[in-house]
C-alpha cells in the first residue's frame, strides 16, 4: 500500500499549525505503558507540538507510574485526579497558595 500526495488536500500538513495540540486523550495516557504504538504516537505528538512552540497537557493522571511515564514522554503539563479532584469553588483557595511545580524539567 502507497499513500499518494500525503501532505495534500485534506491532509495537508499547513494544518498542523492550526490543529490545537492542547491537550491528548486520556486514553493514551491510560494505555501508553502497555502499548508501543500509544507511546509512540504521544512522543510523536508532543515532539511536534514542541517544535511548534505549542504546549501539550495529559489528561487523567490518576498515578505516580503515568506521572513518570508522561514526564519520559515529554509533557510539561498534566491534570486528573493524581494532582486532585474536583472541589467546590469555596475550597479551591488552597490551589493558589504558592508551591513547587510538579513537572520540572531537568538538564
Amino acid at each position: 500500500m502507497a499513500l499518494d500526495d500525503f501532505g495534500t488536500k485534506y491532509s495537508s500538513l499547513t494544518y498542523l499549525r492550526s490543529f490545537p495540540f492542547d491537550k491528548i486523550n486520556q486514553s493514551f495516557v491510560r494505555d501508553m505503558a502497555t502499548r508501543n504504538d500509544y507511546l509512540a504516537i504521544v512522543r510523536s505528538v508532543v515532539s511536534l507540538a514542541t517544535q511548534l512552540g505549542m504546549t501539550t497537557t495529559a489528561e487523567s493522571v490518576e498515578s505516580n507510574a503515568q506521572l513518570e511515564q508522561i514526564r519520559e514522554a515529554g509533557w510539561t503539563e498534566a491534570q486528573g485526579y493524581f494532582f486532585g479532584r474536583a472541589e467546590p469553588l469555596d475550597q479551591l483557595g488552597h490551589w493558589f497558595e504558592p508551591r513547587q511545580p510538579l513537572l520540572v524539567a531537568t538538564a
